[in-house]
């Protein structure tokens, strides 16, 4: 169960952030998936919910955004759709995955004290 620790890890990039700004306490996480990136997302909620307990997240919402794969000809910048030969017919070029295969920490909502 990789997404255990990829929670841990997002959590903790989260409460760095936080500690930077001198939050106290974080209100949302925005998180980017790709289809590719072989996280289980019904795992990762379900991980969230057990990691995030005693830290400045646990009263956190997470919110997931699944990005799917979209590859795209490097030379020509045509897309290919799902399912499509992934090699350019135009220039013979194979495609390269433009998206969908990431896992990003997209946005942290915290709560920091008044300047």
């Amino acid at each position: 169960m990789h997404e255990y620790s990829i929670i841990q890890s997002l959590l903790d990039r989260a409460e760095g952030v936080a500690t930077e700004h001198g939050a106290t306490g974080i209100h949302r996480l925005k998180v980017r998936i790709g289809e590719l990136s072989g996280v289980e997302i019904p795992l990762l909620a379900s991980a969230f919910e057990v990691f995030r307990k005693g830290s400045l997240c646990s009263a956190a919402d997470l919110e997931i955004e699944a990005v799917p794969a979209r590859w795209v000809c490097p030379r020509c910048g045509r897309t290919f759709h799902r399912g499509e030969f992934l090699r350019c017919g135009e220039c013979g070029v194979p495609a390269r995955l433009e998206e969908g295969d990431e896992i990003i920490l997209a946005r942290v909502e915290m709560e920091v004290p008044d300047v």
